[in-house]
């Protein structure tokens, strides 16, 4: 799925990318106007998520959250048919949704990130960030676990 996210939810971005979907948040390239949100979406065929009851009225493809909650407005996803699983083989990077590289065990990855020799590291093809399973993917995988838990209750 190709998403754009207006600026009122920034918050579910990097979830978003993790679990494979392609999305563009509005923050990043300084998109605030409700008629360049709406160019975009159309222009780059994405489904605009935002909170924004008029500016949802006026798009073609559309989820209106309600929350401002995290959680809550995963949570909102998911009813809305939204896979939130994670991806074995992350595609997006959760910086700038640049696309993803395995780094191999020969190269060299940057002081912060682990040997790749040791750990599975992805580097964005965009921004150079690196990416591996630690800490922060097992805290979205905690939230997403939460997110369908509370789903499968209602």
């Amino acid at each position: 799925m190709r998403i754009l996210l207006d600026v009122m939810c920034g918050g579910i971005v990097a979830y978003l990318r993790m679990c494979g979907h392609d999305t563009v948040y509005a923050g990043d390239r300084g998109i605030e106007a409700d008629d360049a949100l709406l160019a975009v979406a159309a222009d780059e065929d994405r489904t605009l998520v935002t909170r924004d009851v008029q500016l949802a009225g006026r798009a073609e493809e559309t989820v209106l959250l309600e929350s401002r909650d995290v959680e809550a407005q995963l949570a909102e996803l998911s009813a809305a048919g939204f896979d939130l699983s994670l991806e074995d083989e992350p595609r997006f990077c959760g910086r700038c949704n640049g696309p993803l590289e395995s780094v191999g065990a020969s190269r060299s990855t940057p002081e912060y990130a682990p040997n790749p020799t040791e750990t599975a590291v992805w580097t964005c093809g965009d921004c150079g960030q690196c990416f591996w399973r630690g800490s922060h993917w097992e805290r979205v995988e905690r939230t997403l676990e939460r997110v369908r838990a509370d789903a499968r209750r209602e």
